[in-house]
Parts: C-alpha cells; sequence; structure tokens
C-alpha cells in the first residue's frame, strides 16, 4: 500500500531530501512551501509533515488526514478551541533541547562576563577592566522540566550551577537539586539567579510568572524566557526592570509576536530580545523524528511525542 506524504513547510525541499534519504517503505513524498502551492494534496494524503501555521488553514481540507507530524514543539495552534480533534497528532519535542541549552547557558555566560559591555567599550575605544560574575555556584531556577528544561539543566550543572525546578507534580529529572510545585513559584524564585522559563501555552502556564513571583527574585536576577511569551505578565517584567528590581531579561518569546514597535522593551538597557530564534527547527533534527514515526505508523506500533488535545502538548 502507497502512502502519500504532504510536506508543508517553508522547508519543505529539505525535508524532501532527508526523507528520500531515509528510504521510507512504500512512501511518497508531495513537497510545498506554501498553502497555495500544495494542489490537490490535502485532501488525499492520509499523513502530513508540517509547520503547524502553515498547515492550520488548511486543516478542513485534509479529509483523509490520520496523522499529522509537526515540526514544532509548540502546538497551540493546532490544538484551540474549535479546531478539529479526529487525527493523530504529533510534535517534535525532544529535538529542541540541546538548542535550548546552548542558548540560555551562552547569554547567561554573556550577562555575567559583561560580553554587551566590553563590545560597547571596544567600539569606543575604552579600556574596560571592570570586574566580571561568573555562573559556577549560582543558582538557577527552572518554570518547567519537560524535554527542554531538563536539558537546561544538565548543562547548568556542566558549569556549576544549582538546579531548583518548579513542575506540576513530576520529579524525574537527576540533574535537578530540589523540586517545587502548586503555589511555591515565588518562593523558588527567593532562591534564584536566574529564572529560565521553558513552558508551553496552556491554560495552567497562561501569567505564571506574575508581579508576586517577579517581586520574589533578588533585584540581581536575571530572566530567561525560551517557553511561550504568555507565560510571564509584560507589564509587570516591564515595571521591574524599569524600577530596577530586576538586573535584566534574555527574552525570545512575547505575548505578542512580531514584538509590536511600541514595546517598551524595545529600548530598555537590560533586555535582549531574540525574536523567536532560540531553538528553530532544523530539518535534519525532524526528518528523524518523522522518520522514526512513520516506520511506526506503518507498522501498527505506538506513535512517539502524541500530543493530548486537551492539555495542548
Amino acid at each position: 500500500m502507497t502512502n502519500h506524504v504532504l510536506i508543508l513547510s517553508a522547508r519543505a525541499a529539505d525535508y524532501a531530501r532527508l526523507l528520500a534519504e531515509s528510504e521510507l517503505p512504500e512512501c511518497v513524498l508531495h513537497a510545498a512551501t506554501n498553502a497555495g502551492d500544495a494542489g490537490e494534496w490535502p485532501a488525499r494524503c492520509p499523513i502530513v509533515l508540517a509547520d503547524p501555521p502553515l498547515i492550520r488553514p488548511l486543516l478542513p481540507e485534509l479529509t483523509a488526514l490520520r496523522w499529522l507530524q509537526a515540526t514544532y514543539a509548540g502546538v497551540e495552534t493546532l490544538t484551540g478551541p474549535g479546531l478539529r480533534r479526529d487525527y493523530l497528532l504529533t510534535n517534535a519535542r525532544g529535538a529542541f533541547g540541546d538548542l535550548m541549552a546552548e542558548y540560555v547557558m551562552g547569554y547567561l555566560i554573556m550577562h555575567e562576563r559583561l560580553g554587551w559591555q566590553r563590545f560597547l567599550a571596544q567600539r569606543e575605544g575604552r579600556w574596560d577592566a571592570t570586574w566580571p560574575g561568573r555562573v559556577r555556584g549560582k543558582t538557577m531556577g527552572l518554570v518547567g522540566v519537560g524535554s527542554i528544561g531538563a536539558e537546561i539543566a544538565r548543562a547548568a550543572k556542566c558549569f556549576g550551577l544549582r538546579t531548583l525546578g518548579y513542575t506540576r507534580a513530576s520529579e524525574g529529572c537527576a540533574a535537578i537539586d530540589g523540586y517545587f510545585h502548586g503555589g511555591d513559584l515565588a518562593a523558588m524564585a527567593t532562591q534564584c539567579d536566574y529564572l529560565v522559563c521553558s513552558l508551553p501555552n496552556t491554560d495552567a502556564s497562561r501569567g505564571l510568572v506574575d508581579a508576586a513571583v517577579l517581586a520574589a527574585l533578588p533585584p540581581h536576577a536575571v530572566l530567561v524566557n525560551v517557553g511561550r511569551g504568555s507565560t510571564v505578565d509584560e507589564g509587570a517584567l516591564v515595571a521591574a526592570l524599569q524600577g530596577g528590581r530586576l538586573a535584566g531579561a534574555v527574552l525570545d518569546v512575547f505575548a505578542t509576536e512580531p514584538l509590536p514597535q511600541e514595546s517598551p522593551l524595545w529600548s530598555l538597557p537590560n533586555v535582549l530580545v531574540t525574536s523567536h530564534t532560540s531553538a528553530l527547527s532544523y530539518p535534519e533534527d525532524i526528518a528523524p523524528i518523522f522518520a522514526d514515526n512513520y516506520r511506526r505508523f506503518v507498522a501498527g506500533e505506538t506513535l512517539r511525542h502524541v500530543v493530548d488535545f486537551e492539555q495542548g502538548y
């Protein structure tokens, strides 16, 4: 039996090449970079590999759909109210941990080593011998210890950090030194030099890092958000940064993207905006996940990274 697979992605050609090299059994690939070029295949393909924002408008047309593999870890675009749920949805969680860890540790080290200040001093021809800080011995609090948070925690331990984790209930990551749950996020924040958020966009995560949590952080603390912008109360964050109650923030995600030009976050001197680039979906990372799930699908086996539509991840 031939399985027709629709690939709808900005990197569709790369996915098609990599999957062709995987020699998937009985697999015929149809690649497009936008819905207009997909032709008749959305209605004919039972299997789809897609960037969630591109495939969402086509959901009503996917009449043969049985399984959709998202190229993202976050799939709220496909799980919102009123959207169909009569198919198997899998995401790409597990593919982004190392990228997120690189991002978080890279920017925290740059913060401690005064990387940006050194660059500005160089541009001005000014010798700046200010003593830098160090990450070793500091405490990192992780808001969310899923596959991404766990990888960040493991990287943090390599640099000698103490790690704390805030989760709903799980305590399965050996790289976490202490866990917090329920209403204890502010209590964890009081101990943190760095607070790193990596949660998906769910009802439980929206507004979780609010004014009370930000106020609990020490004034020298740095907030890093690589999950979803909805986790952090942006108004409260701006107030904390402007008021000197927080040393800085490294922000990859925002409540509205692109970040509106009128947002004060653009011009605050203690904020770095990285425009949702902390962990992009590289085809060479995502294609093996699809290939493995394809073989499982054909064999009638359980797929990896199945999304619970109710929970949104």
